[in-house]
């Protein structure tokens, strides 16, 4: 099995990291709540979620042009 280069990685993880930080900013933006078995969601780790995941994508976008 050939394994995967960076390009094909940072190409395929840049736009979902990027798509999970939209659904956070959704979230925020609408207010909607999330619930996981019985432990209601705080909308604040909706806040870490889009910094970290908008970090991660930045950095994968940023990487890829580098290239």
């Amino acid at each position: 099995m050939k394994a995967m280069d960076q390009k094909t990685y940072l190409s395929i993880t840049g736009p979902i990291f990027a798509i999970v930080a939209l659904l956070h900013l959704t979230r925020i933006f609408y207010g909607w709540s999330v619930q996981v078995g019985y432990f209601n969601v705080p909308a604040w780790i909706s806040w870490i979620g889009l910094i970290a995941a908008g970090f991660l994508a930045f950095s994968a976008f940023k990487l890829m042009r580098g290239r």
